[in-house]
């Protein structure tokens, strides 16, 4: 595998290579002539702010990343995207489907097996080293549970066989055992996948712009050039923080989800706004996520919840709350952990700050190298393209069913089942040049230092300087950190001028 360049990360040297190599049967990169290089004049995160903070100016309207690579806009369409996949690549398979469930679900039971029969104080006398060996137990489980989440979510696309009863009765078991609402979320996940990268429509993963994230923060949009960078002792709390509540938020309060509800075509976002008892929700009827036909279908995702629950209540109180919770909710927990979505909010220091964690789908869509789009500049393609592909080794390809590695491909053809996406993937290269990402050195490793990085260096996103016309309505990421393309260096607001004039 050759690599392209390697940037080494903030403090402790941390490697961000966007790495390319050849095709080989395994791998998922892209050439070295296709993969967006990272600035040559930037040789690790540590010096950037020594560097002038790397001042780098739109001249005549470049749009450039945050890395400060040119970026062009996609022109290639979704025709000539499917057109280049082989057709064989597009059969499903119900037997083989189901074949990977009953694998995973072997898995979950013949763990538990394991574990309840052997680690006992007969077996292991030493308390800690139980204690540690059930540690392990919600590691392994909560990997295994994953691997059942993309199933499920496998169903939800119709990707999982071609019957559309047999895709939602299986998805519809696997994600309530995993206290998910399976049509509820099928149903924004869906629109998610429509509008991939527009900031008006998007359901998840829209960033904050400038304006918001200042607002945060408590300042004006002008001085974020001038705060402090933020500790690395706050990225990391946040993240950790984040890891265990993104999921719950997600589907509770719909954070990370636009929050344009009053045009549901409907009317029925009408006074409803993302958080906490504003109405917008995976489990509301009325939550104008959903239009009027969908109400049965997030019944019956409350339903399947209900069921769970109530088995989970059933277990506790027959068994103890405290093995319940070794056995279920800690694995919960580290499900939470692997497809965690972002943006958690908390009092720090008396100023609200915009907390921002990463997991598999967050590093799908965030990275210093990826656009969002105003609604004049976005269409389908572009949005697709705006994601990326990583790598995490045995844990990702066998375990989590290459959801990690294969994520562009599943954007542009979501029915595409995940054993043939990585010949798919190799397929739609040639037609995305340059405009194919993906961050696979490292492996495991990598796929973890890829979380620091995005938390540091994607904090909001803003136009490049300079940029007219449809360049305009093209957003990448800055931050307050001194980490790549400086933020632009704005005029305070006329009122807040004439404000200080007046005084």
């Amino acid at each position: 595998m050759s690599t392209v360049t390697a940037r080494k990360g903030f403090a402790q040297q941390t490697d961000v290579l966007h790495s390319t190599s050849s095709s080989t049967t395994n791998s998922i990169a892209a050439s070295p002539e296709d993969t967006p290089r990272q600035s040559p004049s930037s040789t690790s995160l540590s010096s950037l702010a020594s560097e002038n903070d790397l001042d780098l100016k739109t001249a005549n309207g470049k749009l450039l990343d945050t890395y400060g690579n040119e970026f062009h806009l996609p022109d290639f369409t979704i025709k000539q995207i499917r057109d280049a996949i082989p057709a064989h690549c597009f059969n499903r398979s119900g037997a083989k489907g189901l074949g990977y469930v009953a694998r995973d679900l072997a898995s979950l039971a013949a763990t538990f097996y394991l574990f309840h029969t052997y680690v006992t104080p007969e077996n292991v006398s030493s308390t800690p080293a139980r204690a540690a060996l059930w540690a392990l137990y919600t590691f392994v489980q909560g990997l295994f549970g994953t691997g059942l989440w993309v199933l499920a979510h496998e169903c939800g696309h119709q990707s999982f066989s071609p019957s559309k009863t047999l895709n939602d009765t299986v998805g519809w078991f696997c994600h309530s055992a995993l206290l998910v609402p399976y049509f509820s979320w099928k149903i924004s996940h869906g629109k998610h996948h429509k509008a991939t990268g527009h900031l008006e429509r998007d359901m998840v993963f829209v960033p904050k712009t400038r304006d918001q994230y200042a607002s945060r923060v408590g300042h004006f949009a002008h001085e974020l050039t001038e705060l402090m960078e933020e500790t690395p002792i706050v990225t990391a709390g946040t993240m950790i923080g984040q890891q265990l509540v993104g999921w719950p938020l997600y589907i509770l309060a719909n954070v990370t989800g636009h929050n344009y509800h009053e045009r549901q075509s409907e009317g029925r976002g009408k006074g409803k706004k993302n958080g906490f008892g504003g109405g917008v929700n995976h489990f509301d009827p009325s939550s104008p996520l959903y239009e009027a036909k969908d109400g049965k279908l997030v019944l019956l995702s409350d339903l399947g919840l209900a069921i769970t629950l109530a088995t989970l209540f059933l277990i506790g109180s027959n068994f103890g709350w405290a093995n319940l919770a070794v056995w279920y909710f800690v694995p919960y927990l580290w499900v939470n952990h692997w497809l965690g979505k972002r943006c958690l909010q908390r009092q720090l220091a008396n100023r609200r700050t915009n907390l921002v964690v990463v997991a598999i789908t967050f590093l799908q869509h965030t990275d210093p190298t990826l656009p969002h789009y105003e609604p004049q500049s976005w269409n389908f393609a572009r949005g697709a393209a705006a994601t990326i592909d990583r790598e995490f080794g045995f844990i990702g390809r066998q375990l989590l069913h290459g959801i990690i590695e294969t994520h562009v491909l599943h954007h542009f053809v979501s029915t595409i089942p995940f054993y043939n996406a990585d010949e798919a993937t190799e397929a739609i290269k040639p037609i995305m040049g340059q405009h194919y990402r993906s961050h696979v050195e490292g492996g495991s490793i990598g796929f973890l230092k890829s979380m620091w990085n995005s938390a540091r260096m994607c904090q909001w996103i803003e136009p490049c300087e300079g940029a007219e016309g449809e360049k305009k309505g093209v957003l990448f990421f800055r931050n307050r950190n001194g980490l790549g393309v400086a933020p632009q260096k704005l005029s305070p607001p006329a009122e807040l001028q004439a404000a200080k004039s007046d005084s």
